[in-house]
């Protein structure tokens, strides 16, 4: 009965000092991440408005993107080493208003060597806010950090499939007018994250105490950070995977561009489905469970892929299933590893490496082994995901009941 009383009493001080945000920076920050969708998408259709209005070849344009790739990296580490000696309202004005300079500047720039550095600043900034909001997500609502985590990223998923959208609607000459606008409305997101709090520091304890078991957790966790690790880079390239190169799998299977280009849309859409779902899911299953099962589903759908009349829908699954486990990953990571500082960093940047490897590794597979191999080589990558989630919830479950 002691422990039961315990266990609930932990609640009830979890959900009264864990929330970080106020209901106005929550839903400044669910804004936030449609702009940081919305950017990343706007690249591709205005790729040949750019190559007209700079005179660049296919590889030119796309170096945009790549250099916005390259700051989001940058942008993780430096708010991943800075977020200790910053309060958290400053971290994410930064962030905001650093990637807003970006998107204006690359909306105005009169050369492409000026275009290309806006992009990189645009992505500094977007690495710092993709770093700041899921890391004070994952611990910023108490027990609904998961599924309020899902929902951050599901708003994400809403930005990528209205990028497009926009580009279409303006047009793709006048792509700097859907630049500067996101620019102006990340301006406007920033100025909510004033009233976001500082998490609440631990009860003072015996330092020398608390740093023998610091050092001696450590130890046990680091390994499984590492997992923790590979399992994000596997699970982005998975979705980055899907979302690149669906459409040429499809073409393959002798359906029309316009067929494999709305398939694919219908991918990013179950995606974002599925990280709306997760709310409801936690309130019945642990984050470990969900990884798993997720994983599991992921392999599934991948799998069915390989079979002409299934692939699309397979494909579309693969998104719904694959949709839960960054979100539901995260919290996980950090309640087993919270005296590892640099976890959290290190799962949002692997998660990066992971979607910019994903699309050249993967070409390759299919140079040598021809675009049949998309789909198993996608069911090989997300079974090392699966293996890596079943052993991980067993360590981790036997790491908590040998630790004090």
């Amino acid at each position: 009965m002691d422990r039961i009383e315990q266990h609930e009493t932990e609640n009830e001080h979890d959900e009264t000092t864990a929330r970080l945000f106020s209901p106005a920076a929550t839903v400044a920050a669910c804004a936030g991440f449609v702009l940081l969708g919305a950017l990343q998408a706007y690249y591709g259709p205005s790729i040949p408005a750019l190559r007209t209005r700079f005179g660049l070849a296919p590889s030119g344009a796309g170096l945009a993107l790549s250099m916005y790739f390259g700051g989001a990296v940058a942008g993780v580490l430096t708010a991943g080493m800075l977020h200790r000696r910053t309060r958290n309202s400053r971290l994410l004005i930064t962030s905001f208003l650093v990637m807003a300079a970006g998107a204006f500047g690359f909306a105005l720039s009169a050369n492409w060597l000026l275009a290309l550095a806006a992009s990189l600043l645009s992505g500094f900034g977007a690495g710092g806010m993709d770093y700041g909001l899921n890391q004070l997500f994952s611990i910023g609502f108490g027990r609904r950090s998961p599924a309020m985590l899902g929902i951050l990223n599901a708003h994400y998923g809403v930005g990528a499939i209205a990028g497009p959208l926009m580009i279409s609607w303006l047009g793709a000459r006048d792509y700097p007018y859907a630049f500067a606008g996101t620019a102006a409305l990340l301006v406007i997101a920033s100025a909510f994250f004033r009233t976001v709090r500082e998490a609440d520091e631990p009860e003072h304890q015996d330092a020398s105490a608390a740093g023998r078991r610091s050092v001696s957790r450590s130890r046990i966790v680091i390994p499984i950070v590492i997992a923790f690790l590979a399992l994000y880079a596997l699970q982005v390239a998975i979705e980055t995977g899907v979302g690149a190169w669906e459409p040429t799998y499809l073409q393959l299977l002798g359906h029309g561009a316009d067929y494999a280009a709305n398939a694919t849309s219908g991918f990013w859409l179950m995606l974002t489905l599925g990280r709306f779902l997760l709310a409801p899911l936690t309130l019945r299953w642990s984050e470990p469970t969900i990884v798993c099962v997720s994983c599991l589903g992921t392999t599934i759908c991948l799998a069915f892929a390989v079979f002409p009349a299934l692939a699309p829908y397979a494909l579309a699954g693969a998104g719904l299933f694959n949709a839960p486990v960054f979100p539901a990953a995260l919290p996980w990571l950090n309640r087993t590893a919270p005296d590892v500082r640099w976890a959290g960093t290190g799962a949002i940047l692997t998660a990066n490496l992971g979607g910019v490897a994903a699309g050249p590794l993967l070409g390759l597979a299919i140079e040598v082994f021809g675009s049949g191999s998309v789909p198993w080589t996608l069911t090989i990558v997300s079974s090392v995901c699966l293996a890596l989630a079943l052993r991980l919830r067993r360590t981790t479950a036997r790491s908590a009941s040998a630790l004090p």
